[in-house]
């Protein structure tokens, strides 16, 4: 693999204050940590797509206007209720509606695409949105393997994931345009991108987005370590790997260019609505989206009175019960002391929320009372 922890140079977060890149940002009002979004753009039974991605720009500028620190989208295919299949479109998308948050991928599944692809991609994302964009990269395909395999063009899907290491080298390559002289990619050059810069009367940013490594287990939490990259862990599907993971990363942990302390945030289904039947009646949705999609037959996400009416099967029942207890739910105050309890618990540097429900209006709300309950300011 190419050595490519001294190739993030041009990105110098540094432990403390919220840095300039963005890496690390500053919590706001009462919250323990930053506070940022994962927006799944779910669209619910009797809803669009277009209704959902509408939601999701309202859902982006209402967290900017109240100072969470960034909003991300990930990729996900053949899901019929999450309309995030493309995080690049959607992100220019959002970037023309917002002017600070910062905006990012929850990822971008890397072994699904060429690096140069996603280097194109978020060079064109940097170059509308200057300083606003993240590169978070997973390894996992986003969907079911058939799937994966119409996607990738191959059925030989673990060499993706085996392949990781090497194709987040070169896609850093790529990003930096620094491939060394005599490599087969030396003078093909991402666009836009830094080449642009040292053209002859190039006046573009050498800035690129900084690259974050996603994960539900312990791989790319020791890669994210040893590379001294930024990590984020997805608690929101794997709260029993949160801690061995995080405790992997801070040990695995080697300072760098973009670092010089480990910087983990973690995913966090959390949704506060006025009071706990509603909170409870609105996250049941998601809950039966999961049931669904677990037993093979996924759809869009179900409302609130569907949820209620299903006859749920013993161990289906048994699954809801496990999941809900990983989802934040209640009245503002029961959430906030939620977070503040998985903050302390886990030492995240960061908590990134998702709010899953069948319409918008739950979504958007449940992020205003969050913010409110925290004393976030209206920026």
């Amino acid at each position: 693999m190419d050595d490519i922890r001294g190739d993030e140079t041009r990105s110098e977060a540094r432990s403390g204050a919220a840095s300039e890149d963005g890496i690390r940002g500053a919590a706001a009002g009462t919250a323990p940590v930053p506070l940022s979004v994962l927006d799944l753009v779910t669209v619910g039974q009797g809803r669009t797509a277009t209704q959902a991605l509408r939601t999701g720009v309202d859902i982006a500028k209402l967290t900017e206007s109240r100072g969470f620190h960034r909003y991300w989208v990930a990729e996900h295919h053949s899901m019929p209720g999450v309309a995030s299949s493309s995080p690049a479109v959607l992100l220019a998308h959002i970037a023309a509606h917002t002017e600070r948050i910062r905006l990012g991928s929850g990822g971008v599944m890397l072994p699904n695409h060429a690096p140069l692809v996603i280097a194109e991609q978020f060079g064109t994302l940097e170059a509308m949105a200057p300083g606003r964009i993240d590169l978070g990269l997973g390894r996992a395909p986003g969907t079911d393997g058939a799937t994966a395999a119409a996607l990738r063009r191959t059925d030989r899907l673990d060499e993706g994931a085996d392949d990781f290491p090497q194709q987040l080298a070169e896609l850093i390559r790529f990003l930096d345009d620094d491939f060394p002289d005599g490599h087969p990619y030396a003078r093909i050059h991402a666009v836009p991108g830094p080449v642009q810069a040292t053209a002859p009367g190039g006046v573009q940013s050498a800035h690129r987005p900084p690259v974050w490594l996603l994960g539900s287990s312990g791989f790319s939490a020791r890669l994210a370590g040893t590379l001294g990259l930024p990590f984020a862990f997805a608690h929101h599907f794997s709260p029993q790997n949160t801690v061995p993971a995080l405790d992997l990363y801070r040990e695995s942990f080697r300072p760098s260019a973009v670092l010089d302390a480990p910087y983990a945030l973690i995913g966090v289904s959390a949704l506060a609505a006025d009071d706990e039947r509603e909170a409870r009646r609105q996250v049941l949705t998601g809950a039966l989206s999961m049931v669904r999609l677990r037993t093979g037959r996924p759809g869009l996400i179900p409302s609130p009175e569907e949820a209620a009416a299903y006859a749920f099967s013993a161990m289906e029942r048994d699954f809801v019960d496990g999941w809900l207890s990983n989802v934040v739910h209640g009245t503002a105050e029961e959430v906030v002391s939620g977070l503040d309890a998985l903050a302390e618990r886990t030492g995240a540097d960061e908590l990134m929320i998702t709010a899953n429900a069948h319409g918008g209006e739950a979504r958007l709300r449940s992020y205003g009372l969050i913010a409110d309950a925290y004393g976030l300011p209206t920026v």
